[in-house]
């Protein structure tokens, strides 16, 4: 919560939105409503002024209650914005600087509320929070955010007009040999290719009883040609950048899953470049008996953010995926919105996966 004895040392931010609200409730309060809650929250003060050096200061309000009853009767009318996310707790009348102002807290969003928007068109009143300023979201972030309304796993669809002919058999072939060097022995060696990726969640029968690829095997085994019938933005991209390169300039080599020539589907892409980085990290001798170790917490930590990187991101979204790799450091881009809260996600024991098969 905010400590409004020290209202002067706030400033608006992606966070907070002053506004004088001397008329009654302002109009494009609306505004803030949706692109706090479709962001990241943030709170709303009303009776509050934003001065020439960017502090804050209250002013005085005629009655902030009928303020704040103006707001209730609003909020819930879905005429003027499509859904309340809020409690009474969240909404409150304080003293400071000597004035009464209100305070309204925005959580941000459950993804099954988004997009929270104003008016009855959510394409035209989404809203998002960008620095101290909200802006209306495009047509493509409306699209993703109604994507992740669903219960039902993005890559669970099945591909009604695909056929085993959108798989990379190489690709199958490897993963298979993996799988049978960590389980050897497993009950699933034996199996005919179409019951193993049916086993896996790479199949499923469509309608008619017939196995179909899935969009998680379409994902992880597919030709890129096949992938992106079906997601048209699909790109993979992975650049390292030498020494003396600032992160402006040209990378210096670089793996694409358009370039043609390996098969560009997720699977290969997190082995090829693993396997790359990998090369580059110091390992200590350390010996298990006889045995050195070769993998490290480093290593672990890699994998860990390829594969959640690859699992997590949404590929129907316009921007692909992007690693870039530095000597001193790597940045992993994916496409799609944090699904859960911020803190929640640094606390961890929460997961929501937008692919629960990959």
């Amino acid at each position: 919560m905010l400590d409004l004895s020290q209202l002067s040392k706030y400033k608006e931010n992606n966070r907070i939105e002053a506004k004088k609200a001397q008329g009654g409730l302002p109009r494009s309060i609306w505004e803030t409503y949706s692109a706090f809650a479709n962001t990241f929250g943030g709170y709303i003060l009303l009776g509050v002024v934003e001065n020439a050096d960017k502090s804050f200061s209250s002013v005085p309000l005629s009655s902030p209650e009928k303020i704040v009853s103006d707001f209730w009767n609003s909020v819930n009318n879905h005429s003027v914005v499509n859904v309340n996310i809020l409690s009474d707790r969240n909404v409150q009348i304080v003293e400071s600087g000597g004035n009464r102002i209100v305070i309204i807290e925005v959580p941000r969003a459950d993804r099954h509320d988004k997009p929270v928007y104003a008016g009855s068109d959510p394409f035209a009143g989404s809203y998002r929070r960008n620095g101290e300023g909200d802006y209306r979201c495009t047509k493509d972030e409306v699209r993703a955010m109604m994507r992740d309304q669903a219960d039902i796993s993005q890559d669970a669809r099945v591909m009604d007009t695909m056929t085993t002919n959108v798989f990379d058999m190489d690709t199958i072939r490897r993963y298979r040999q993996r799988m049978d060097n960590l389980r050897p022995g497993h009950v699933w060696s034996e199996l005919a290719v179409e019951d193993f990726l049916h086993r896996i969640g790479a199949m499923a029968r469509d309608g008619s009883g017939k196995l179909r690829p899935t969009a998680a095997g379409l994902l992880m085994f597919g030709h890129e040609y096949e992938i992106v019938r079906e997601f048209p933005h699909y790109f993979l991209d992975y650049q390292e950048h030498d020494r003396s390169a600032t992160e402006d300039e040209r990378w210096t080599d670089r793996i694409v899953s358009s370039s043609g020539d390996w098969s560009g589907n997720i699977c290969d892409f997190y082995f090829r470049v693993y396997n790359r980085i990998a090369q580059d990290i110091k390992v200590p001798f350390k010996l298990n008996g006889a045995d050195r170790i070769d993998d490290t917490p480093l290593h672990k930590a890699l994998r860990e953010a390829l594969a959640n990187a690859l699992i997590h991101a949404d590929y129907y979204d316009r921007r692909g995926l992007v690693i870039q790799k530095w000597p001193d450091k790597i940045r992993i881009a994916n496409p799609g919105a944090f699904r859960i809260n911020v803190q929640e996600a640094l606390v961890g024991g929460v997961s929501d996966p937008r692919n629960e098969s990959l």
